[in-house]
């Protein structure tokens, strides 16, 4: 049974712009998400040995995984994406209009899991479609193993302290990893530690980083984003997904009429200089 999202936890959304969602993933799902998550990692080593290369965009291989819109690919994934649990933080925190704005794998190899530097999922956005305006959208980053310190959790800015809560912040690139840096201060952020099965729910104009894995085991995470609009470019393009999800409150989704639509040519070789692939 999915847990009801309180009053309290809407307030706290709307003051900090992030909460917690402790153990509220299923154990069928929690063990389905960390199947598909070594089918997914695996397809991409192979992916980038095809290539020779180890780095692509934001990902290294055996280091840290950024693996994006795979969820047709699987018979499983779907009924996560667009299920019960989802369905219940989506409108608790974005209202009765639901869209799947993005899903993707965020993977940090073991021993050698690389830092992730301080950002917003917003930032990404203007900095790929510079001036682009959108209501901020929700991140789901669900957690799929125990998260701590040692293994690179992630780190989240409260809104109060750094004024992100209407703001995106201008990023720039960091050499090396193609992170996007949009902050270079000292406050260190709240640190977010959290048993498996949980979701980290934060705003696309959070600052949020995350540390290295110093452990010996990998960090799994499966992360989706959802909007309360079809997000679109400057140029009135669909950017992102917008799978429609909740209409008035009840679930909408068809997959029967879900269809990638076609990205545009100029979004394509914009993502193809930054390194990111086109068919992630």
């Amino acid at each position: 049974m999915t847990r009801a999202i309180g009053e309290a936890e809407r307030t706290a959304f709307a003051r900090q712009g992030y909460v917690v969602l402790e153990s509220v993933i299923g154990a069928a799902d929690l063990a389905m998400l960390r199947r598909e998550c070594a089918v997914f990692v695996e397809r991409t080593d192979a992916w980038l040995a095809e290539r020779g290369t180890d780095v692509f965009g934001i990902t290294h291989r055996g280091k840290r995984y950024f693996i994006s819109n795979r969820y047709r690919d699987s018979a499983d994934l779907p009924q996560f994406v667009f299920g019960e649990t989802m369905r219940a933080i989506t409108t608790a925190f974005l209202g009765d209009t639901v869209y799947l704005f993005n899903e993707q794998w965020v993977v940090k190899g073991a021993e050698q899991g690389m830092k992730f530097a301080w950002h917003q999922d917003s930032g990404y956005v203007q900095f790929n479609d510079p001036g682009n305006q959108h209501k901020p959208y929700l991140t789901c980053w669900c957690a799929l193993d125990d998260m701590s310190a040692s293994n690179g959790t992630i780190s989240v800015m409260p809104h109060d302290r750094v004024g992100s809560r209407d703001t995106v912040f201008p990023h720039r690139r960091e050499e090396g990893t193609n992170d996007l840096v949009g902050y270079d201060g000292d406050d260190p952020g709240e640190l977010i530690e959290m048993p498996a099965g949980s979701v980290a729910v934060f705003s696309s104009t959070s600052l949020h980083r995350s540390g290295p894995n110093t452990t010996d085991r990998w960090r799994r995470v499966y992360l989706t984003q959802y909007s309360a609009e079809r997000i679109r470019s400057t140029k009135g393009d669909l950017w992102g997904q917008g799978v429609p999800f909740v209409a008035g409150g009840e679930l909408v989704y068809d997959p029967t009429t879900d269809v990638a639509e076609p990205m545009p040519q100029w979004l394509r070789a914009r993502r193809r200089a930054a390194g990111v692939s086109n068919s992630q």
